[in-house]
């Protein structure tokens, strides 16, 4: 059995610093493992959130060695661990204590989210048979876990602090999940464009790269909604039928 370092912040309220805590680590132990061994044997009162410690619940998302991770997922055996493991809260939301933020900021957001609204049943096809490709698509996005992982490695949350002006990567999957239902009816695009600010995202991919769900969420869902977007607010072809239409939108 090994020794290895961890350089865990300790805090509240955004003040804190890192402190060195050693504990032995041995064969399939994740970092969610050496916190409760920390906590047990050396800082009692150590502050880590988790639920499930299967990678489902979303729970324990923290910082591991700079990268958004799911602590429960992180395993020391794909760490360096002749140096300190450093295991920080996430920088995108407002830090609680230790290594737990307030969150509570996406779920207001989503709120906000008009929801699904189905077609009527009784509509001249007389049905509400899907392609089994349209439930695949819209199923990709309904494996999130809500770990906020893709928010908190989003550089127009984390460094630009755009909170009141952009949703980010995780309500645009939520509302990805619900344009593209072929059932949905409800019409988001110009939330999107207005107040959930889908237009500040560059694309740059790094929400899909940090997802434990492996959910393809720019291209899959950002890209796809960015496109409705242009295509009703910066088509001039589009511009122009709504103005002969007196502002209604084109079919």
């Amino acid at each position: 059995m090994a020794t290895a370092t961890f350089r865990i912040w300790r805090g509240e309220r955004g003040e804190g610093s890192f402190h060195d805590y050693q504990t032995e680590v041995s064969e399939g132990m994740v970092v969610l493992d050496a916190l409760h061994d920390i906590q047990a044997d050396q800082a009692n009162d150590l502050a880590v959130r988790w639920n499930c410690k299967a990678g489902k619940c979303g729970s324990c998302s923290t910082e591991v060695n700079g990268m958004p991770r799911l602590a429960c997922m992180a395993r020391l055996s794909d760490l360096p661990l002749d140096r300190p493991v450093t295991v920080e809260p996430m920088k995108a939301f407002p830090h609680l204590k230790d290594l737990v933020t307030d969150v509570s900021w996406n779920y207001e957001v989503k709120k906000k989210i008009v929801p699904f609204k189905p077609r009527d049943p009784d509509d001249p096809d007389g049905s509400w048979r899907m392609d089994q490709a349209d439930v695949d698509r819209v199923q990709e996005f309904r494996k999130c876990i809500e770990c906020f992982l893709c928010q908190d490695v989003c550089h127009v949350l984390r460094e630009h602090e755009k909170h009141e002006e952009f949703a980010g990567p995780r309500l645009y999957v939520h509302v990805a999940a619900l344009e593209m239902h072929p059932l949905d009816v409800e019409d988001r695009v110009d939330a999107l464009k207005e107040a959930q600010g889908i237009g500040f995202c560059n694309i740059t991919g790094c929400c899909t790269k940090v997802c434990p769900e492996s959910i393809t969420i720019t291209n899959n869902a950002i890209i796809p909604l960015k496109e409705r977007v242009v295509d009703r607010h910066y088509d001039p072809l589009r511009r122009l039928a709504r103005a002969l239409r007196g502002g209604k939108e084109p079919r």
